[in-house]
C-alpha cells in the first residue's frame, strides 16, 4: 500500500491506484463503449452489438429513454431504436454510470457521509453542468454531463487507500472550515484532483474529463485543454456543494468566480435560474441513475 511519504503528488496518485485493483479498470464492456463512441467510425449498429452482450445494460437504457430525465414521450420497447434516440453519447453516459455506480458502496466517508452520499453528489453535478450546456446551447451537455459524473472520483481512491486519514480530513474540513483540498495535500502529500486526472487517465477516458477532474476546484489552473468543460463542472459543483444533496464538502465554503462565470457569459441571473430548476432535474437524473 503506497504511503504518503513521497513528494510528488502525481507519482503518489499512480501509486495509490495501481494498488487498488477495483478502480484500476473499467468493465470491459464500458471501456469498449467508451473507445467506439470516441472514434468517429462509430455507429448505432456497431454500439448495438455491444450492449446486446450486456442485458443489465440494455434494460437500464430502455428506462432512461421512458423516464422523464430525456423527455422522450411515448414508450421505446427496442435498444437500437432508443440508442438512435439517444445518441451515442447519451448511451455512453449510461454506460459509465452503471460501472461507476457499483464502486460507490455505502462505506463511511467521514461526518455522516457515505460512498453513496457521494455518488448522489456526483449525480447532482453531472446533471446540474449538463443542464447548464443546455442553457448555454452548447453542443457537448452529454460530454459535461460525463464530466460531472466522474469529477470526484478522486476521492473512491482516498477511500480505498487511506480511509483513516480521509475521515481526518472530512472532520477537520466540517469543523474548521478549512479548505478540503489543502487539508487533503497537508496529510496525504496529493489531493482528489490529483487522484482524480490519474484515474480518468487510467480508465482511458477522453482529456476534458481528466482536465474536469483535475481542475474542477481551480479552472484558471487550466491553460490549454477545454476551459469551457472545466468551468462548467466548476459551476455545478460549485452550486451542489452550496444547495445540491450528497456529499458536499469539497467545496462547501467556495464562491463562484466571476472570471468563470464572465468566460462562460454568465450572470447572476443566469445561476439564480439553474438554482430554480436543481432540485427537479436532480431529482429526476436520481430517478435513473442512483
Amino acid at each position: 500500500m503506497p504511503t504518503a511519504t513521497a513528494t510528488d503528488p502525481r507519482a503518489i496518485a499512480r501509486d495509490a491506484i495501481k494498488s487498488v485493483t477495483a478502480l484500476a479498470t473499467l468493465p470491459e464492456v464500458t471501456a469498449q463503449i467508451i473507445s467506439m463512441v470516441e472514434d468517429p467510425r462509430s455507429s448505432a449498429g456497431k454500439l448495438h452489438k455491444i450492449i446486446a452482450h450486456d442485458p443489465s445494460l440494455s434494460s437500464r437504457i430502455l428506462k432512461v429513454i421512458n423516464s422523464a430525465f430525456y423527455g422522450m414521450s411515448g414508450q421505446v420497447g427496442s435498444v437500437e431504436r432508443a440508442i438512435v434516440l439517444l445518441g451515442l453519447n447519451a448511451v455512453k453516459n449510461l454506460a459509465v454510470s452503471a460501472s461507476l455506480g457499483q464502486l460507490f458502496r455505502g462505506v463511511k466517508l467521514g461526518e455522516g457521509f457515505t460512498a453513496k452520499d457521494l455518488w448522489t453528489h456526483c449525480i447532482a453535478v453531472g446533471v446540474t453542468a449538463r443542464q447548464l450546456a443546455i442553457s448555454l446551447k452548447m453542443p457537448n451537455a452529454d460530454e459535461a454531463f460525463v464530466a460531472g459524473l466522474i469529477h470526484d472520483a478522486g476521492v473512491l481512491v482516498e477511500l480505498q487507500i487511506w480511509p483513516e486519514k480521509l475521515q481526518d480530513i472530512c472532520r477537520i474540513s466540517k469543523t474548521s472550515g478549512a479548505d478540503f483540498c489543502e487539508t487533503e495535500r497537508k496529510l496525504l502529500n496529493v489531493d482528489h484532483t490529483t487522484l482524480g486526472q490519474v484515474l480518468a487517465e487510467q480508465w482511458h477516458f477522453p482529456m476534458y474529463c481528466q482536465q474536469a477532474a483535475e481542475f474542477h476546484h481551480n479552472p484558471a489552473g487550466l491553460i490549454e485543454g477545454d476551459q469551457t468543460m472545466v468551468r462548467l463542472v466548476y459551476v455545478a459543483d460549485t452550486l451542489c456543494c452550496q444547495c445540491g444533496p450528497g456529499f458536499n464538502l469539497t467545496a462547501a465554503g467556495q464562491q463562484l468566480d466571476p472570471t468563470v462565470l464572465s468566460g462562460l457569459g454568465l450572470e447572476n441571473a443566469d445561476i439564480e435560474n439553474l438554482k430554480n430548476g436543481m432540485a427537479e432535474n436532480i431529482q429526476n437524473a436520481m430517478a435513473v441513475f442512483a
